[in-house]
């Protein structure tokens, strides 16, 4: 997966499980599942794409959409390959399976009647049925030989193919054409339990078969094509991408004639909209407010104070000599004036422009979270980690970037999947909520204790009489310790201790059971152990160890669009000092933001984003694997930029994506995304918005949610035909 570095931007209540803490372990009972509801409830927001019926929908016009910009590779295997290149793939190229609302893999009938795994043993034995319509735009069928080629290009066996990823493909060991050419038999090496994400996008023959064409051929022009859309045209210069439609196509034929994919930069999507040059386009909060505004605005009351009352330049020149301004002070403001009269009236403008259109608001399927980088320093200390994670209040941070939105304020509860896909659950409870006393304990038992310096003008004591102060406080925490000591060796045996995940005899029975225990607003966990005293004033000042301040550096970008970013991060500081921990705030260039400080690791805190899969045992395992020593004595991360990873997590992965049983692969990935939460490296704050502004009368388009856009059903409403109305609860 790629890594989302900043934001352009409900479960159902849950029974709540008993939960025993105390001296620093926290047990997991095995609970029964008969009754239990599904924890992966529901997606917390629905989408928002104005749904209408096809005879509702005008045949013809031309779509325009806004990316980002003309992509440089049409083959989403690349490691170049972005937004654009997959949104163009998903419209020109046939998928086996797509996702549906709640982010759930559902067969693509348009090129698969049936695809299901027919033998298990000795071998995984998965059989495709293709829609016997189904051809590319050259006339061929869709068949065997189609899945071999994209197998072989992306087994990792022939290093003449550059590829960027090819998970799944190397543990196919044959494909072979079924019973008839309808049929395609494919024999997997090892069990894959993530089949279904294969072959979607399925690339034809001509691109797969050779390096060549693999990798220059398919990065300018797909020849080939088997859509509800054809790749016309790509104008690089001009900035924009033609499709339009398959005449080929057997499906339900696409509403609008041409859909452009034009390159429209961020900062300009608004006046791109006004202009007339885009019908629907993502935007950030502050572009959607202004839209918004627009909206409501039907009438234009104009610009308000002295520009809206007509002032004559003549009069403006007599009041401000007669005020005291000299003739070219007068001049000066003269033309000031005329500057802004001339930018009101352009804004005006295009206030009036931006009135025919909506903004459509859901979650993205991508969550936002606070990394914490456990390499070195402070934060290699998982007690420091988990008194960061305590301090912090998720629900209020999620509140401040949902709520202005009127999207739900709902904290996400794994690392591994959203609301409503299969393998969700909250498993925060693993750590804990937010809870100042915890933090302030846990820092205290890794012996960070008040000793910042003293305010200016302030006098110290001296060094003697801070040792000894120093010494008296360890003595009481030792006594206090001793006094527990019967208590802690009193606990049952089959616990949980947080953070020792190496350990051998680490068995099943006493993990998260698919995360029911870990309900939001039960009893939190990863406590410090029983009888670490936490100092009442440890909020009132900095907190210090050997002599060295407690300062974590936290890192944001300083682009526009990240201004919700930003504030998430003051947000959190703030917080933070409350429990004593300073932070040292650097807001750095967007370009350099993810490549010079979270991959190389020059950062303590940072917030970024990953994107939700519905596949998590492939596409998580290499952002949680545990880091491991390179051959040139470096360390060799994957995608893991927080640099805390444990054997156990690895092993629950491996086992995730080799059983072919599915419920039991939800429950291991549950129980890792609980080992994860424990470990304290990153800490899931909350689901992206999702803005995105759309002409009014655009029906099938909008904020789609973890749904893949169905292409062929976007278009404008005919004339008279009423919109539908706005999801309830966004």
């Amino acid at each position: 997966m790629t890594p989302i570095p900043h934001d352009r931007v409900r479960p159902r209540a849950p029974r709540r499980s008993l939960v025993f803490l105390a001296a620093g372990v926290l047990m997991m009972p095995v609970l029964s599942g008969c009754g239990e509801e599904d924890p992966a409830g529901r997606p917390v927001a629905e989408q928002d794409i104005a749904p209408a019926a096809r005879d509702l929908v005008a045949d013809g016009g031309t779509l325009r959409w806004a990316v980002d910009a003309v992509p440089e590779t049409l083959n989403t295997f690349q490691a170049d390959a972005d937004p654009a290149t997959t949104r163009i793939a998903g419209a020109v190229l046939p998928s086996m399976y797509r996702l549906d609302a709640s982010g759930r893999p559902e067969i693509n009938s348009d090129y698969v009647e049936s695809a299901k795994v027919v033998e298990r043993e000795p071998r995984q034995v998965v059989l495709y049925k293709l829609n016997q319509q189904a051809v590319w735009s050259d006339g061929r069928e869709i068949g065997a030989a189609d899945f071999a080629a994209q197998w072989r290009a992306l087994s990792g066996k022939d290093s003449a193919y550059w590829t960027a990823r090819n998970a799944g493909y190397e543990r196919i060991e044959k494909i072979e054409r079924g019973d008839d050419d309808l049929e395609v038999r494919v024999t997997f090496a090892r069990p894959y339990a993530d089949w279904k994400s294969l072959f979607s996008p399925l690339y034809p023959k001509q691109v797969m078969g050779t390096p060549d064409s693999f990798n220059d051929g398919a990065r300018k022009k797909l020849k080939v094509t088997a859509g509800p859309f054809a790749l016309k045209d790509i104008d690089r210069k001009g900035g924009a991408v033609t499709l339009t439609r398959n005449p080929r196509w057997w499906g339900r034929t696409a509403k609008v004639s041409t859909l452009v994919l034009r390159a429209v930069p961020r900062t300009e999507r608004v006046e791109a909209l006004a202009e007339d040059k885009v019908d629907i386009a993502e935007i950030d909060s502050v572009q959607a407010e202004r839209i918004m505004l627009a909206s409501r605005d039907k009438k234009d009351a104009g610009a308000a104070g002295p520009l809206a009352q007509g002032d004559s330049a003549k009069a403006l020149r007599s009041w401000a000599i007669a005020h005291g301004s000299d003739e070219k002070a007068a001049d000066d403001e003269i033309s000031a004036r005329k500057k802004r009269r001339q930018a009101i009236a352009a804004y005006t403008a295009q206030q009036s422009a931006l009135r025919g259109f909506t903004v459509r608001r859901s979650l993205e399927p991508a969550y936002t979270q606070l990394a914490l980088n456990g390499s070195d320093g402070p934060l290699a200390d998982e007690r420091v980690r988990r008194a960061v994670a305590r301090a912090i209040d998720r629900e209020k941070l999620a509140a401040l970037v949902l709520e202005p939105l009127g999207l739900p304020a709902v904290p996400v509860g794994s690392h591994l999947a959203l609301a409503g896909q299969a393998a969700y659950a909250d498993n925060s409870g693993a750590l804990g909520g937010q809870d100042t006393d915890e933090a302030r304990a846990l820092l205290a038992d890794a012996g960070w204790e008040p000793g910042g310096p003293l305010a200016p003008g302030r006098k110290a004591a001296g060094a003697e009489g801070e040792k000894e102060q120093r010494t008296e406080r360890k003595n009481k925490d030792s006594e206090d310790s001793r006094n527990s000591e019967d208590s802690r060796n009193s606990e049952d045996e089959s616990t949980y201790i947080v953070g020792q995940d190496d350990k051998p005899n680490d068995a099943d029975g006493n993990l998260a059971q698919d995360g029911k225990q870990f309900k939001p607003g039960g009893a939190p966990g990863a406590y410090a152990p029983r009888g670490t005293r936490a100092p009442a004033d440890a909020a009132r000042g900095p907190l210090a160890k050997n002599g060295k301040l407690l300062t974590l550096r936290f890192v944001l970008p300083s682009g526009p669009g990240t201004e919700s970013l930003r504030a998430v991060g003051a947000r959190i500081a703030a917080m933070l000092e409350r429990v004593g921990i300073r932070t040292e705030i650097s807001k750095v260039a967007d370009e350099s933001y993810f490549k010079d400080h979270i991959a190389n690791g020059q950062y303590d805190l940072a917030l970024y984003s990953w994107p939700a899969s519905a596949y998590p045992a492939t596409d998580a395992r290499p952002i949680y694997a545990k880091p491991v020593p390179a051959a040139d004595g470096s360390l060799s991360v994957e995608q893991n930029y927080t640099r805390v990873g444990t054997d156990r997590v690895d092993q629950l992965f491996d086992q995730a994506v080799s059983t072919l049983d599915e419920a039991k692969t939800r429950s291991l990935i549950r129980k890792a995304d609980a080992r994860i939460w424990a470990a304290a490296g990153s800490i899931p704050l909350y689901q992206r918005p999702q803005l995105v502004a759309a002409r009014t009368d655009l029906a099938n388009a909008g904020a789609f949610g973890f749904q893949t856009p169905f292409y062929e059903d976007m278009g404008f409403l005919k004339k008279g035909a009423q919109g539908p109305a706005r999801p309830t609860g966004t």
